[in-house]
């Protein structure tokens, strides 16, 4: 093993008391208890760990509930019945307690490592591709990312175990990484995005030292798997901070090249208004503890790319329906380039976006064939969201709001007149049109 940096010996330990920071083992979720009880019964060292920990000392009802253990994940999995071993760059440990997973991650190495070690490897970046070394709780410290995110809980004692200084820096709500930045970022470009994310979530200041590299450092973005960039998206955008995560973004010069749309939307104000409608409304919808539909978020976001490149077929003389299709296919695909977005969220963007017409025909039986389209409540979501920014008049959004809840007789007034020269479509007699459902709480 090779020598200790001279960061790590300068770590010092602190196992601070309940009476001082006051987080009491009632405020842990029970399975996470009884995780770290059975560990401890069996003879390991088991903690509460990271992001629970910090979002209890900020009075935040965590999301998760994770442990960390010097017990293997084979060991681990001994112990629990209804636990699972994943994961191939770093292998976890689920357990099961009813609707409740726990993630168990063993004590790991702080990367101090021998050149010729198998169970780690980096690319010609610098990036890590796969880390299965354990180590101790010291080492396991060294290698987390943010100081606040390096603190330990021990149910038993009702302790915090803090080896960077994660209190101190949660008091004085400063993101700090562990290390040195610039070879943290190397060996994890994802990151720089977390950095960013974190900040927003937490209102937290970004340390000086931690943010100087990121600039220089971005374009190592363009390494990571698409996959992982949507991933990490996806957490942002869905934290309940969205509006002030993707300024963070900006501010930081990190969404290059994933979402470089965004530079020039917010740049223009019908776009900024918009975007900042449809973020600010996912944020309330997140914070409400409302479903939110990944695809309708990303429908907002992609919205005016799609309308600047269908304009420019339109200009280019395709005819409406074929510009708008290929302009969706056209715009999907750059994306995805960078950002994997899932290709079954797909129709649902499409559905979206091709209602928007629709809603502006009024007239004859074309209002009442809309309201039973199983879209019809994103669609009309995403219509009020171009009504509050201004895209497209109040007076639109409202005339929905009110026909589809009205009576029949209230509807057949409020039709417009046909439009002179326009084809007539005889309505089939049936059943009435079914009301639009619960909101889908896509924005």
């Amino acid at each position: 093993m090779a020598k200790k940096t001279a960061a790590a010996k300068k770590s010092r330990l602190q196992k601070i008391p309940l009476e001082q920071h006051g987080l009491t083992r009632e405020r842990i979720l029970p399975c996470a208890l009884k995780v770290t009880d059975t560990l401890q019964q069996g003879g390991f060292a088991a903690f509460i760990v990271g992001g629970a920990v910090r979002d209890l000392l900020l009075g935040r009802t965590p999301k998760d509930f994770d442990v960390a253990t010097n017990a293997t994940p084979e060991q681990v999995h001994a112990l629990f019945r209804r636990s699972r071993i994943i994961g191939r760059r770093f292998r976890l440990v689920h357990v099961m307690c009813g609707a409740d997973t726990i993630e168990v991650s063993t004590f790991r190495s702080n990367g101090l490592v021998t050149e010729d070690d198998d169970d780690r490897a980096t690319d010609a970046t610098g990036r890590i591709v796969r880390d299965n070394v354990f180590g101790n709780q010291e080492d396991d410290a060294e290698r987390r990312d943010f100081t606040v995110n390096a603190l330990y809980y021990d149910p038993t004692s009702q302790e915090i175990w803090d080896y960077r200084g994660g209190v101190a820096d949660i008091e004085r709500k400063t993101l700090r990484m562990i290390g040195d930045p610039a070879t943290r970022y190397r060996e994890d470009p994802i990151r720089m995005l977390r950095a960013a994310r974190f900040a927003a979530k937490l209102d937290f200041k970004i340390d000086e030292a931690t943010r100087a590299p990121v600039a220089e450092l971005a374009d190592l973005l363009e390494n990571v798997p698409p996959s992982r960039l949507f991933d990490e998206m996806l957490k942002l955008l869905l934290s309940g901070h969205a509006l002030r995560g993707v300024h963070q973004l900006r501010a930081e010069g990190l969404h290059h090249g994933i979402l470089p749309l965004l530079d020039t939307i917010l740049a223009q104000p019908e776009g900024e208004r918009f975007i900042t409608a449809a973020l600010h409304n996912t944020d309330l919808r997140v914070q409400a503890g409302k479903p939110v539909s990944p695809a309708f978020l990303f429908a907002t976001l992609l919205w005016h790319e799609l309308q600047s490149d269908y304009k420019a077929r339109i200009a280019a003389g395709t005819k409406p329906a074929p510009a708008l299709f290929e302009a969706m296919d056209t715009v999907l695909d750059r994306q995805r380039e960078r950002l994997a977005v899932p290709r079954r969220l797909d129709g649902t963007m499409k559905e979206i976006w091709s209602m928007q017409a629709r809603f502006e025909q009024r007239s004859g039986s074309r209002p009442y064939r809309l309201l039973p389209h199983p879209r019809f409540r994103a669609g009309y979501d995403f219509l009020l969201l171009r009504a509050q920014s201004g895209e497209v008049a109040q007076e639109l959004g409202d005339w929905w709001t009110t026909f589809q809840d009205a009576s029949e007789e209230t509807r057949a007034a409020m039709l417009l007149p046909e439009t002179q020269g326009a084809p007539k479509r005889r309505r089939k007699r049936g059943k009435k049109p079914a009301l639009a459902s619960e909101p889908a709480g896509e924005a």
